[in-house]
C-alpha cells in the first residue's frame, strides 16, 4: 500500500513538474494551451484506466473473500455436524449400558 501512495506522489510531481514548464515554456499561447490540453487529455486517461485496473482488481478480492468465508462456513457446518452426530452417538451408547 506504501509503494502506491510514493506512486501517486512521483505521478503528482511530475504533473506539477509539467505544469510549471510549460507556463514558462517559449511557445506560442495557442501552442502551450494545446499542449496544456493534451496532457490533460492524457492525464483523464490514465486516471479511467488506473482506476478500471483498481476496480477490476477489488473485484477479484471481493470475490476471493467471498469464496473463502463460504468455505470457512461449510467447514464449521460439517464441524458442528461431526460433534452433534458425536454426541447422539455417545448419548445413545450411555443409556443403553
Amino acid at each position: 500500500m506504501e509503494d502506491t501512495s510514493k506512486f501517486s506522489y512521483f505521478f503528482l510531481g511530475l504533473g506539477i513538474g509539467v505544469a510549471v514548464g510549460l507556463l514558462f515554456a517559449p511557445q506560442s499561447g495557442e501552442d502551450t494551451r494545446r499542449l496544456i490540453r493534451t496532457k490533460a487529455d492524457e492525464g483523464t486517461d490514465y486516471v479511467k484506466r488506473r482506476s478500471d485496473e483498481l476496480k477490476d482488481s477489488a473485484a477479484e478480492v471481493l470475490e476471493k473473500g467471498k469464496t473463502a468465508v463460504k468455505t470457512q462456513k461449510e467447514q464449521l457446518q460439517a464441524a458442528v455436524e461431526a460433534g452433534k452426530q458425536a454426541y447422539r452417538e455417545a448419548t445413545a451408547g450411555g443409556s443403553q449400558s
